[in-house]
């Protein structure tokens, strides 16, 4: 980890109205879209190069790699400038035309924080998940934040290619060893949204959102103990439109948010992923910002969830997190990046970022 200067509290600030009021306030969350359902590209950075010849590129990408030292603002301009898919069709040409795989070569060229973020840059983004979540529970401890971020703001279709990949990866199947390594209702929660099963109906049945906010209140607030089986049930299983309704319901039978039951109710690892599905549930994008602020305040900056956010998230709803980034905490994401990373890594992040807001 390399520890970069702390955010000036002149410049970014944690905005305790803004966040109270992104998670709390419902009103238009029955209208808004969901990155949880839809998966589409026009809310992303990063966009397919018009005019692009993969040959081209292997050629500028071998003579910056095996020059006399490494042209870094080369590998940077090359793989944030293409879309992943392109990415794929440069490693094909690349390998075909060195007969070394780009990914080694540039494990051999680079190194360390700018090495991690150009091999997720070329690595198809489902596999990209499936190393996020074998370092997450095969490192020294599993890291339960990178498996909670994970699995609560894919899509069933991209949690399905992530449990493809890890079968195609370790021969083994990802619930598996996701089992030996979780227990307890944390283990329950996280192995059913590991199926990427989730109801995908945009049906509303109001009556029934009003039936599950009732057995939520009264498994929690309204009850001696927690029967965290109830919260576990409804939040993995219902569709995105029918928590979004069941939140509103919850507030007007509780006149709390759902959130601040949980956060009342539970601890510890439960307590965070039951948490991070609401707030998925209500906004991916501002989640993730969360995240992405989280990871720059405070004393040094975590690579490694800026590095997975930024690149798998380029593609997608990036400027919506930025947006989103923006409106919670009183600064671009952009100038956030550029006061705590430095160097090719920095460079790289800014260009998956895109422009000052």
């Amino acid at each position: 980890m390399n520890c970069y200067p702390a955010l000036s509290p002149l410049n970014c600030r944690i905005s305790t109205a803004a966040m109270a009021n992104v998670w709390g306030d419902l009103d238009l969350l029955l209208d808004s879209p969901s990155s949880l359902t839809v998966t589409s590209t026009a809310r992303g950075t990063i966009k397919e190069k018009a005019g692009f010849k993969a040959a081209e590129d292997v050629v500028a990408l071998r003579k910056a790699i095996e020059g006399i030292g490494t042209t870094e603002n080369t590998l940077v301009d090359v793989l944030t400038g293409r879309s992943n898919a392109q990415r794929q069709l440069i490693c094909k040409a690349y390998q075909e035309a060195a007969n070394r795989t780009l990914v080694d070569d540039l494990k051999g060229d680079t190194h360390g924080d700018f090495e991690d973020l150009l091999v997720a840059l070329v690595t198809p983004p489902a596999l990209f998940d499936c190393h996020e979540v074998i370092r997450a529970i095969k490192g020294p401890g599993t890291t339960e934040a990178t498996l909670t971020e994970i699995f609560a703001s894919r899509s069933n279709k991209q949690i399905k290619a992530l449990s493809d990949a890890y079968l195609a990866e370790t021969g083994r199947s990802m619930t598996h060893d996701l089992k030996s390594e979780v227990s307890g209702d944390y283990a329950t929660t996280l192995l059913i949204l590991a199926e990427g099963k989730r109801d995908e109906s945009t049906n509303v049945d109001t009556a029934k959102a009003k039936a599950d906010a009732k057995a939520l209140y009264e498994a929690g607030e309204k009850k001696w103990g927690t029967d965290e089986s109830k919260f576990i049930d409804i939040l993995c299983h219902r569709s995105v439109p029918q928590l979004r309704q069941t939140l509103v319901e919850y507030k007007a039978l509780s006149n709390k948010t759902l959130q601040e039951s949980i956060e009342r109710e539970m601890s510890g690892n439960l307590e965070d992923l039951l948490v991070a599905i609401v707030k998925c549930v209500k906004s991916v994008p501002a989640y993730l910002a969360e995240r992405l602020f989280k990871s720059t305040k405070g004393v040094g900056t975590t690579e490694s969830i800026l590095t997975r956010i930024m690149v798998g998230r380029s593609e997608m709803d990036m400027l919506d997190i930025r947006a989103e980034f923006k409106k919670l905490f009183g600064c671009s994401l952009y100038s956030t990046i550029k006061s705590e990373t430095a160097g090719s890594y920095g460079q790289a992040l800014l260009k998956l970022c895109g422009e000052e807001d």
